[in-house]
Formats: structure tokens, sequence, C-alpha cells
């Protein structure tokens, strides 16, 4: 019901607003092209999927030659792609844009950003449903609801920043925002790894509309710059090889955090549950093989809000303990107290993964280039008016 009213305001501004630019040309479908991209891009990320299951003794699945034989098959398939691309007539993603400076290093941003990105979403809310909300009271039906709320400075950043950097940038060129935007990204993701797993709400806050301006700042300038970087009528096709860049990065950043997320819990786990277990009275027998149990497990059950101990123990080891031991093993603030220290110590290796993405993502912002226009730079190229590009766009193109 939220989407409709919006979805009615964007329809009516775009009629109202929007003007048609671009060219339309009749082309045949790359089939070839279209399958083996799907496929590729499907295999290879089932591959990573299962990647971050746990597979025998291993708490992960990297070693599984199921996952090995899909990621295998699915660079195969991506690398054919590529090969069809370069000779079929009329291909659907159009290589030799990759030749003009300001789409490849644009391009390679998207990818970069969206890697950094997309999965601290799930880190973010991990940490509120499963660690903060419940040692602060909240139970775990409400969590959900409140990490939503409380994740929303992270969307006022990037619509207060989002507009205005689109506007300056128009006037400006891209370079100076979407580098400034993944250099402030970099800095708000190493702010999060100085607070504590218990931090004060404010300061989280401060630094989510800080990460949120940083992503504004960047998305806008940036696609603007892709797109005015091709030609018209390669508008089309360059706006898809854009959204497929930044969808591409979505699922990768997930597999990838996830996996550098399981090695943290894995080297910090095992002793804090065995430790809290027995000092609850749990027998040795039965805290062992639950502080070896697969990370990924601790992972969803903070996701879904829940604590697990009570399912995992049962209640024929509950019933043995002192009643007060009991009862502090199945209470909202255990469990979370439990992980939080590992937890904290597991994602410092995914801000920091984030950060290099951005820092990247800021150096190939830099090298697009100053503000350039493919239609303009080639009327006067073909007039010979190369002059006439403003003194500032040719130093910042220097």
């Amino acid at each position: 019901m939220i989407n409709i009213p919006v979805g009615i305001v964007g329809i009516v501004w775009s009629f109202w607003k929007l003007r048609e630019m671009g060219e339309r040309h009749r082309a045949r479908i790359d089939w070839a092209g279209n399958l083996t991209f799907a496929a590729g891009l499907a295999v290879l990320l089932t591959g990573i999927t299962y990647g971050i299951k746990p597979y025998g003794a291993s708490n992960m699945g990297w070693s599984n030659p199921f996952v090995i034989a899909m990621i295998a098959g699915g660079i195969a398939l991506l690398v054919a792609f590529v090969f069809v691309e370069l000779r079929v007539a009329e291909p659907m993603f159009h290589l030799a844009l990759f030749r003009i400076r300001a789409f490849a290093a644009g391009n390679l941003a998207v990818v970069l950003s969206s890697l950094a990105n997309s999965g601290m979403q799930f880190m973010l809310i991990m940490w509120l449903q499963g660690i903060w909300l419940p040692l602060h009271g909240y139970s775990f039906e409400q969590t959900p609801l409140w990490a939503g709320i409380y994740m929303l400075p992270l969307t006022v950043g990037f619509l207060v920043a989002g507009p205005l950097s689109g506007i300056l940038s128009d006037r400006h060129g891209a370079r100076p925002f979407a580098t400034a935007g993944m250099l402030l990204a970099a800095l708000s993701f190493l702010l999060l790894m100085a607070l504590p797993a218990d931090f004060a709400y404010w300061t989280f806050a401060f630094v989510l509309f800080l990460n949120g301006a940083a992503f504004g700042m960047f998305a806008a300038p940036n696609t603007a710059a892709i797109m005015n970087s091709v030609p018209a009528r390669d508008r089309g096709v360059a706006s898809g090889m854009r959204a497929t860049s930044q969808m591409l990065g979505q699922p990768l950043s997930i597999g990838i955090f996830f996996s550098l997320m399981v090695v943290g819990l894995t080297a910090h786990v095992p002793s804090a549950m065995f430790g809290g277990l027995t000092a609850q009275h749990v027998p040795v027998a039965v805290a062992t093989p639950l502080s070896h149990m697969p990370p990924t497990g601790y992972l969803f059950a903070a996701f879904l809000g829940f604590n697990p101990l009570k399912e995992l123990l049962g209640a024929h080891v509950l019933g043995a303990l002192p009643a007060g031991a009991a009862h502090t093993l199945i209470s909202k603030a255990f469990f979370p107290s439990l992980i939080a220290g590992p937890f904290k110590d597991g994602i410092v290796d995914v801000l920091v993964f984030a950060a290099v993405m951005c820092l990247i993502a800021a150096l190939a912002s830099w090298l697009r280039g100053g503000k350039f226009v493919h239609e303009e730079a080639h009327a006067s190229h073909g007039h010979g008016l190369a002059r006439a590009r403003s003194r500032s766009e040719q130093r910042a193109e220097g």
C-alpha cells in the first residue's frame, strides 16, 4: 500500500517532466548472449549461495565438489558470453563501450559500491535484531519492526544527499561527488568498526546517516556520468549494463560478507559459547557440541530474532538445571550477550572489506576524467571546436 501512491506520483511526474532523448533502432534479440549470460550468472550465484552453507566437517561449503563445479561452470559460461558478444552483429552487451574511460570507470565503481553496501544491510539488520534490540528489552517478536525503524537514518541520508548531489553534478561533473561519496562511505564503515556491540544509538544513527548520504552522493552523479558518456543510440544498452553491474554486486556481496563473518565467528564463538553455557551449569558433554555448531545457525537465529538455546538444549537438559540457570539461558538477553563479542569481532573483517571496496571505487571515480558528454565532445571534434570546452573541464580532465 505504501508503494502504490509513490508509484502514482512517480508516473505523473515522469509524464510531466521527463523528455525522450534516446534514439530507437530496430534490432534482433541476441539469443545466444542472453542465454549464456543468464545461465552463467545463475550457475555462478548458485555456487556462491551454497558456498556459505556447512559441508561435512567444515563450517562453509567452498570445498564442496558441487560448489566448485557450479562456480567453475558459471565462470566458463560467462567467458563464453564475452566471446559471443564480440562476434554477434547486434550484441546484448556492447563491450566496445568499455573503451570509453568514463563508462568503464563508472561501471567499475558501481560494482565495487554494490559489493561494499549490499551485504552490509544484512549485517546491520542482524546486529540490531539479534543483539542490540534484545539487549535493550525488545521482545523477539518486535525486533524486525524496530530494526527497520532504527535503520531509517540510512534512508534519510540517501534522500537528502541524492537529489542535491545530482543537481550539483550536472553543473560541475560527476567526479568530485562520486569520489567524495565513496571516500565518505569508507569512513562510515571505519566508524562502525569503532562502535561497541552494545552501542549508544545516537552514534549508530549518525554513522548510518553518513553512510546513506555517502551512497546518495555517489548514485545519481555516477549514473548520469555513465549515461552521458555513450552515444545516444547506445543509451538503452548502457542503462542495462549499468543496472546489471549493480545487481551483480548484490549477491556477490552477500556471499562474500557471510563468508567473512563465518570465518570470524568460527574463531571466536566456540570459546564464548562454551564458557557461557558451562557458567550456567550446562554439562560439558552438552556444551561442547553446541559450541562447535556451524556459525550460520547463530547468524540466522540472530536474523530471525530468537534465542535458539531453548530448542537446542531441550526440555530434558533445561529441567535438570537449577531454576535460575534455566531461566537465564532462555531469557531475551542471554543469547545476544553471548554472541555479541564474537559477532563484533566477525563484523570487523566485513567492514574492512567494505571500506577497501569503497576506496577502490573512489579511485575509479576519480580516474573517470572530468565532465564529459559524448554528443558535445563529438560535435566539438567534428566542427574543429575542441577548444570550446570550458577551462574548468579541461583542468578536471587533466
